[in-house]
Order: C-alpha cells, then structure tokens, then sequence
C-alpha cells in the first residue's frame, strides 16, 4: 500500500506539475507579447516566476501544513541545484547543439543571482549569530547548531528582489522601442488560465510532500534528505519544460534567463515567504551549510562553463550531468547511514 502510494503519488504530483506548467509557459508568453516585455526579462521575471510556482507553494505548505520548514527549505535548496546543472544540459540534449548566450544577460542575471546565494547564506549565519539556540552536542563530539529564522530578517531578501525587479523594469523602459504591445491578445483570459494552472500546481506539490513524508516515515529517514532529491526534481519540472522548450524554439535568453531568475526568485522570495507566514522558523544551520556549499560549486561550475565561450558544450553538458549524479549518490548514502556529514539520522 505504501509503495503504491510513493509511486501513484509521485506519478500524478509530476504528471499535473507538467500539464499545469506546460499552459503556464504559453500564458506567460503571450503576456509578455501583449504587455511588450523583452525576452531577456520575460524569462528572468515573467516565467520564472510562473515556473516558480511549485517551490513557492513547498515553501508555503511545508511549515504551515505539515510543520516541517526544512523540507521546504531542502526542497528549494536541491531546486536550485537541479536548476544550475541539470537544466541547462538538458537544453543542450534538446536542441543537439552547444547552448549560446548574450554576454550582457549573463553577466546581468549571473551576477545578481551570485548576490542572492549569499544574501541566503548571510541571513541563514544571522539566525545563529543573533537568534541561536544553544549547540547540541552529538555522539563523538559533534556539535548542531541551530538558529531562528524571524520575520525581521525574512524582510531583507524580500528588499532585495524587489531591487531585482526595479532593475528588470528599466531594462523594459530601455527596450521598449524593440519590443512594442502586440494587439489581439486575450490578456484577462490568459490570466485566467495562469490562475487555474496555479491551483494544479498546489495539488500537484501537496502530493509530492506527502510522498516525501511517507518515505522519510518508511525508510526512517529524514524528509529534509527526500525534499533535496525527490521533491526538488519534481517541483523542477516546470523550469525543465519552460527552459527547454524556450531553448528548441530559439528563445536563447528565455532560456538562459529562466534558469538564473528562477533561482533568483526561490531564494529572495520562496524562502522568506514560508517565514513570513509562520512568523518565525527553527533552522539547523549544520545540515544548511553543506546543502548550500554544494550550490556555490554548482553555480561555479556552470558559469566558468557558459562564459568561457559564451556557450555551453555537449561535453560540459555531461560533466554538469555527472556532477548532479554524484550529489544524487552522495543523498542517498546520506540517507541510508553509510555517510553522515549532514548528520540528520543523529540529529535529536
């Protein structure tokens, strides 16, 4: 019964995640024809956003329905690593080719997003410095520590995305001339649609956490291991779809700029959110730090890889594969004791 529900659950939590984003996609589209907005900003706010979806509503459930703040948290963490590597290579499979870049949007949208991966670290080392519990020693020594996520400090990623958007705004008042409103479009319906894709969505990822649940009770293992891998590259589907279909069609800095914006977004937006809501959230700063490590090397890798030629090659392709297959191998040995450098089985 249990694994009927793992595998249904995950099928249709993916299956509606997929059918909801791929209408998405298209009415974000042609609202940003309707409304004149450039490609470059469609993909880094208008469909990262939309895409974005699935995390946000994580962020959102995990606390308040299931009280559980790091599953979310790991979720949008093993989103975003999924993002950098996984994403981009797939884009390359898709079209056959090397994946080309702007210069300009790369370095725009790269260097805000490396902004934003510390502004999460600096927040997350505050909850300890400043609102810290004391440390809990473990078997041999080691030493948890852990934080209080508040709402005064959520506020300040939030700030920082909404400099992100004044920026994007000016480059729509910069490229207005380029890309004028095209007339004939139902814009009221297409919101519409929007709306009703979002709803799919929420069903969709109530599904995938309850899956993660269900396996961390089986497997008596922690869910925050389950959202890193299961329900991050689920609630990823979106971006995959978005990314790569923009990517196949010539939509290079959609593409491009979906991957970096989303990632923007679920960190300066998705994860103050949920703390937002909740009012203030317990967070295990031990089991963060490798989590977030592991992304800074990911970012690393990808963009050394784009901005060495301003593309990315079939065979950087398969190392950034690689890549992510070894961080899937190392959460599963993480999950099933034979390493234990987050320590979540010892965790009280």
């Amino acid at each position: 019964m249990i694994i009927a529900f793992i595998l249904g659950g995950t099928l249709a939590g993916s299956a509606l995640l997929w059918i909801a984003c791929a209408r998405l996609e298209e009415s974000t589209h042609l609202l940003a024809q309707h409304y004149g907005i450039p490609d470059a900003v469609k993909g880094s706010v208008l469909l990262a956003i939309s895409s974005s979806m699935p995390e946000l509503v994580t962020a959102l459930l995990a606390p308040m329905a299931h009280k559980d703040f790091e599953l979310g948290l790991a979720a949008i963490i093993g989103s975003a690593i999924y993002n950098i590597l996984v994403i981009p290579a797939f884009s390359v499979y898709a079209r056959g080719r090397a994946l080309k870049a702007n210069r300009d949007l790369v370095y725009r949208e790269a260097q805000f997003y490396l902004v934003s991966v510390a502004m999460l670290m600096l927040i997350l080392s505050l909850t300890v410095i400043y609102n810290g519990f004391e440390p809990t020693t473990l078997e041999g020594g080691r030493r948890v520590f852990r934080g209080e996520f508040t709402r005064t400090l959520a506020f300040f990623p939030l700030l920082l995305y909404g400099l992100y958007l004044f920026i994007q705004f000016e480059e729509v008042k910069r490229r207005r001339a380029e890309n004028p409103p095209q007339d004939g479009i139902r814009a009221l319906r297409e919101w519409a649609v929007l709306l009703g894709c979002i709803v799919l969505i929420l069903i969709g990822v109530e599904l995938l956490l309850r899956v993660a649940i269900t396996l961390g009770r089986a497997l008596e293992t922690p869910t925050f291991l389950w959202g890193m891998t299961i329900v991050a590259a689920a609630t990823s589907i979106p971006d995959t779809f978005v990314s790569v279909r923009a990517s196949v069609r010539g939509r290079i800095e959609s593409s491009v700029s979906n991957i970096l914006g989303s990632n923007v977004f679920d960190l300066l937006v998705a994860v103050p959110l949920g703390v937002m809501l909740v009012g203030s959230i317990q967070v295990n700063f031990t089991q963060i730090v490798p989590m977030m490590t592991f992304l800074i090397v990911a970012t690393i890798v990808m963009l050394i890889f784009m901005l060495r030629d301003m593309q990315l090659s079939m065979r950087e392709a398969h190392v950034m594969m690689l890549l992510y297959g070894g961080f899937g191998f190392w959460m599963t040995l993480e999950a099933f004791g034979v390493m234990d450098l987050l320590g979540v089985r010892a965790v009280p």
